[in-house]
Formats: structure tokens, sequence, C-alpha cells
């Protein structure tokens, strides 16, 4: 327990840029929201799974086998026929979703990047960066809103029932923080949207099944599509990484020792003729 609030120092530098730029994709994920329809901003989370891909795959040099590449379309083509329904398109939701996807792709890469960089762990790379971005977002925030929606939260009328949601919206999203920084940090980005996708699913089968809300065909097939394509991720993902294990495996440093003793060790043969 007391590794995770272990103190750390990292170089302002790189930590002001990470931090600012997990604050814009936050503040661009939920004007993406705001600005279009429930289904365009669903395929916008679909799309970030892709660009996170061609973006490790272009500058950090990481190989996705075919049969995860292949996994992971059959997952979001399940997810996407389960629960995108309409798709609106404006100019501005649009642009504003291009920034979420891009920036959402970033940050995530660099939160497993920084960790392995600077062997810190992702309790405290949070506490290190959760003030920044909390800045990044207040001076942002405001201007932002008065743009786009011509008013700012100073303007809005809070009731007790706004405060105490609000207030557990926070909460939540502290927990939310935690788990996105650990589960990231321990595994890889990619990986973290197909567990945002498993967590898609289990809401909606939870809401079929407990709720007894209306489901379709397409809602069931949909969200079987998606399984097959996770169970299959989930296989060829840990079969690629035991195969990386495999290759990047040091050979035994003993063998060269062995070897190294029997060259200069003197043939017995040799020396009872002498």
């Amino acid at each position: 327990m007391l590794k995770w609030f272990e103190a750390k120092s990292l170089e302002f530098k790189p930590l002001i840029i990470f931090s600012v730029l997990n604050g814009i994709s936050i503040g661009f994920l939920n004007l993406s929201l705001g600005f279009n329809s429930v289904g365009f901003y669903q395929m916008t989370k679909l799309a970030i799974i892709p660009c996170t891909v061609c973006l490790q795959s272009l500058f950090y040099s990481k190989r996705f086998s075919s049969s995860v590449k292949a996994a992971l379309a059959v997952l979001l083509l399940g997810v996407g026929v389960a629960t995108v329904t309409d798709l609106q398109l404006n100019f501005l939701g649009s642009m504003l979703s291009l920034a979420a996807i891009v920036t959402t792709c970033i940050s995530q890469i660099w939160t497993n990047t920084m960790q392995k960089r600077y062997s810190i762990g992702s309790t405290p790379l949070l506490y290190l960066s959760a003030p920044y971005q909390a800045l990044t977002l207040l001076l942002l925030g405001p201007p932002l809103d008065r743009l786009l929606v011509h008013q700012t939260v100073l303007e809005f009328e809070y009731t007790p029932a706004t405060s105490a949601f609000i207030t557990l919206s926070c909460l939540i999203a502290i927990c939310v923080n935690f788990s996105t920084f650990m589960v990231i940090g321990k595994c890889d980005a990619v990986t973290y949207q197909v567990l945002g996708h498993v967590k898609t699913m289990l809401v909606l089968a939870f809401g079929f099944i407990v709720l007894q809300n209306p489901a379709s065909m397409r809602n069931i097939g949909g969200i079987l599509v998606a399984v097959i394509g996770m169970v299959a991720y989930a296989h060829y993902n840990e079969k690629d990484a035991q195969m990386q294990a495999l290759t990047k495996a040091p050979e035994d440093p003993s063998k060269d020792v062995e070897e190294g003793n029997s060259k200069n060790k003197p043939d017995d043969r040799v020396t009872a003729r002498k």
C-alpha cells in the first residue's frame, strides 16, 4: 500500500507536457460528447483503438500481429453494431472528435511510456500530474464554454441536487483516473481501450438481463461478436507477449563461462605426453 504513494520526482518539462495533454484530451472528449450525437460519440471512441495501433506502430516500433489486428477488428465491429444507432454529423463536432481521438491516443500512450521511462508507478505519476491537469482545465474551460455555449460554470444556477451529483461525479472520476493509470501502466493503451469496451458490453448486458430493457437481435448479435473479439484479442495478445519475451530473453551467461573454461582448460592427453 505504501509503495503506491511512494514519493517520486520527474523532470519538469515532460511532466508539464504530459499533464497539459491529458487535460486537453479530457476537455476534447467532453466537448465531443456535447456537440455530437451519442452514436457519433461512440464512433469516436471506437476510432481510438485503430489510431493508437497506428501511432504505436509508426512512432514506437511496436508490432501488432495480424491475429491481434483481426481480433480488434471483430471487437470493434461487434461494439459498433451493438451501440451505434444514430450518426448525426456536423463540422464542429467532427473537428472536436478528431482532436479528441488524437490527443486521447497520445496521452494514453504517454501514460504507459512515462511510467516505464522514469520507473514511476501509476499513483505517483497521477499525483504529480493531477494539479497541472486541473490547472489546464481551469484555464481553458471557461473561455471555451463562453465561446461554444455562451455560458460558464460561474453563471450556472446550482441546486443542492446538481451540487451533489457534481461531487459524486468528481469522486467517480478520481477512481477512474486511478484505474486508468494503473491499467495502462501494467498493460498498454490498446488493452485499456479493450477493457473499456468490455465495460460497455457488460453495461448493455446488465440492462437487458436485470433491468429488462428492450433488446433487439442487432444488440444481442453485436454483443456476441464483441465477446468473440475480446476473447480472441486476449488469446493472441498473450501469445504475442510470450513470443516477444522469448525473443528478448538473454542467453544464460553460465553457458559462456563454461565454454570459456573448457577452451582455456589444457588437454589432459597433451599434459600426460609432456
